[in-house]
């Protein structure tokens, strides 16, 4: 299991502005199912300074992991707060929580929920894409070809026991001419997941159906479906499908194993300047907006800064409205229309990075974050 919290808690980061919370508890025991963004929650205002107030107990050999059972405690040094590890099995813990797991430690977040998005996805640069090969057919002309069944790749160059991994285009990130990217989704009629919306109104605007074909991709977000293994090379190759997570269909891509790797730990932090236009590009499997420990797509990734650990606000852009007291009363109607305040609705944290793309997990908030949300620095909170 990936320990995406190890790094984490590496060396001691001098406190700077961290905000203690007026209602932290003295003590914490940690519980299993517990993450270190919420356990970091109960003591700042802001989770993600964690680092900065982490103080290892010197005699834990290794004080980087941290299990159900240990206790964290809140001291001040020299006016500078600090949280301790007490490691389960001290004199200072009970009998109740000594004995552990030792081979569990928490991670940083919610693991299983972004191991799909580290394990499964990738997003292809155009040149990448270009000229990938391909399930041509599946055995028997079938519909789809699943574990222990057959199936047919063309312009696959590759040797007799060659494995390789079966991926579906999922969505294409296309740049548009004023420079925003917008998210195509690659089935028929070119559907598209709008790119604009009107201010003056909660809907979105309608896209004509001539622009809804992709005209400047940057990305093609591919999802691992299943697993092959080479039979018969050839200008067909005869596939054995080793295992699937869905069904192979014709039209699926073939990706090397592994060819893209990402990172099993990382840090929280802030970046020093967001990027001006950075936004949600869209929400996964969510017509409405997703919450806490669900995923977003962000239009920017390593080309723009972004790394993982980089954590951000969401806001919502304010409505236009029209000021109808004002208007009734002689204003023009230019005049009475109104620019609400934009509204904080989460924070999110990446932690999977692209060329111009970008997966982060709500990890804090009431409300719902969705496509075309603002990115701001973590500190702006209101």
């Amino acid at each position: 299991m990936l320990c995406m919290f190890a790094a984490l808690l590496t060396g001691v980061v001098l406190a700077q502005d961290v905000s203690v919370r007026s209602d932290h508890p003295d003590r914490y025991v940690v519980v299993k199912g517990d993450t270190l963004w919420d356990i970091s929650g109960r003591f700042l205002d802001k989770p993600w300074q964690w680092p900065a107030i982490w103080h290892a107990n010197p005699q834990i050999e290794n004080p980087h992991l941290i299990y159900p059972g240990d206790e964290l405690s809140l001291v001040y040094v020299d006016g500078v707060p600090q949280l301790r590890l007490n490691r389960a099995g001290n004199e200072k813990l009970s009998p109740a929580i000594r004995v552990v797991d030792r081979d569990s430690p928490i991670n940083a977040i919610a693991l299983e929920q972004i191991e799909p998005f580290l394990r499964d996805v990738r997003v292809l640069s155009p040149s990448e894409f270009e000229n990938l090969p391909y399930i041509v057919a599946n055995i028997e002309d079938r519909i789809t070809a699943t574990y222990s069944d057959q199936t047919y790749a063309r312009n696959l160059n590759a040797r007799v026991g060659d494995e390789f991994v079966v991926a579906r285009l999922y969505s294409i990130y296309d740049r548009t001419k004023d420079g925003e990217i917008r998210r195509v989704l690659p089935k028929e009629n070119w559907k598209q997941v709008p790119n604009t919306r009107d201010r003056n109104t909660t809907m979105w605007n309608e896209t004509p159906p001539w622009s809804k074909r992709p005209k400047d991709p940057v990305g093609y977000e591919m999802v691992e479906v299943s697993q092959v293994r080479v039979r018969q090379n050839g200008d067909i190759s005869v596939l054995d499908v080793l295992r699937d997570r869905t069904e192979i269909r014709q039209g699926d891509f073939i990706l090397p194993l592994d060819s893209i790797g990402y990172d099993a730990v990382f840090q929280p932090h802030a970046m020093n300047t967001v990027p001006e236009g950075l936004r949600i590009l869209s929400t996964k499997d969510a017509i409405y907006g997703v919450g806490h420990y669900q995923i977003v797509a962000v239009n920017g990734g390593s080309n723009q800064g972004l790394e993982s650990g980089h954590v951000f606000s969401v806001f919502r852009p304010g409505k236009v409205v029209d000021d109808r007291t004002g208007y009734r009363y002689g204003s023009f109607k230019e005049e009475a229309e109104v620019e609400l305040p934009d509204q904080y609705h989460a924070l999110i944290m990446v932690f999977r990075t692209f060329g111009d793309i970008s997966y982060a997990m709500v990890l804090g908030g009431d409300n719902l974050v969705r496509s075309f949300d603002e990115l701001r620095h973590p500190d702006e909170r209101s």
